[in-house]
């Protein structure tokens, strides 16, 4: 079986591909993938600020459209980036695998800030979240790949640290002198930050069952309940909301496959002051992943933050 499998082309994204490719062959032996490169809106435009540019998807829709189009089999994506609902024709086959979820602090610990200091993110979840607790702090939009934004550190921006998704770190070997690990009391993670996400067409048999041989079900748990939890936000990545998935053994990676789930959901307003968290137990995790957004948005305040 020969599998052509669509991604962007910055060097995390190849690494994701080439990683999915690794655990298909070894599920599979004899199978062969073709890496299918696909340039995204958010690849060409590297500056303007993803909420300008309409949030989560702006990572995905170039890359599904090539399976959509029959230039690819499956789509490989950072599930942190995909919208909260998937097209018609597409089905999230595969969570492969979910690394570290949490945020990195670069340059600096958290704690050992100045007063005023300046910390450089794209992401107004990230933002609005360390505005709450450090009010006094400055920020200031970075955006591009990795590489780019660690290199900013150095240059003549004067940025204190940045902020970068802890899994990055780790899949590229990258090892800066300072990242401190925030946990989530500081930072709650993107929805699916740290795993990987593999759509095919829902029409596709072979490519369902092939897929399935590569899935974790214990990180595809938490990436749903997560999902839930956006979906019915109807929200994505331009809006300062945030949710994780943990099994009650508390593992960090997911845990096993069964047993309860403990997700904690949040939606704050822009500028942090206001800071709305709600979590929840049970063993349907996308049933706790709705019932957490309709408690922020129906009891919480929610709904007023999100201009509804």
């Amino acid at each position: 079986m020969h599998v052509r499998a669509a991604t962007r082309g910055s060097a995390l994204a190849r690494w994701q591909a080439d990683r999915l490719s690794a655990l298909i062959v070894a599920a599979r032996p004899g199978t062969t993938v073709e890496i299918v490169v696909v340039e995204t809106t958010g690849d060409l435009d590297r500056t303007t600020p993803l909420e300008q540019m309409g949030g989560q998807g702006v990572f995905v829709k170039e890359v599904q459209a090539a399976v959509l189009e029959g230039r690819a089999d499956v789509a490989v994506h950072s599930a942190k980036d995909l919208p909260a609902l998937t097209p018609d024709a597409l089905v999230l086959a595969a969570v492969p695998e979910r690394a570290d979820p949490r945020d990195a602090l670069v340059g600096c610990r958290f704690d050992d800030l100045a007063v005023g200091a300046t910390v450089a993110t794209g992401s107004i979840r990230r933002r609005a979240q360390l505005a709450h607790w450090r009010p006094d702090l400055e920020f200031a939009s970075l955006r591009g790949n990795i590489g780019t934004r660690l290199a900013k550190l150095d240059g003549p921006d004067g940025f204190a640290a940045i902020v970068v998704a802890a899994a990055a770190l780790d899949r590229l070997g990258l090892t800066p002198t300072v990242v401190d690990l925030l946990d989530q009391s500081v930072l709650l993670p993107q929805v699916g930050q740290g795993a990987l996400a593999v759509e095919c067409r829902s029409d596709d048999g072979l490519l369902l069952e092939l897929l399935a041989a590569v899935d974790d079900p214990a990180a595809h748990r938490t990436v749903a309940a997560e999902r839930a939890f956006l979906a019915e936000l109807g929200a994505g990545c331009d809006l300062p909301v945030a949710a994780h998935a943990v099994l009650v053994d508390g593992s960090v990676l997911g845990g096993g496959p069964d047993g309860d789930l403990r997700l904690t959901g949040s939606v704050s307003s822009t500028d942090g002051t206001v800071l709305l968290i709600d979590e929840r137990t049970g063993s349907d995790g996308p049933g706790m992943g709705r019932a957490v957004a309709r408690s922020l948005l129906d009891e919480r305040g929610g709904s007023a933050l999100l201009g509804r």
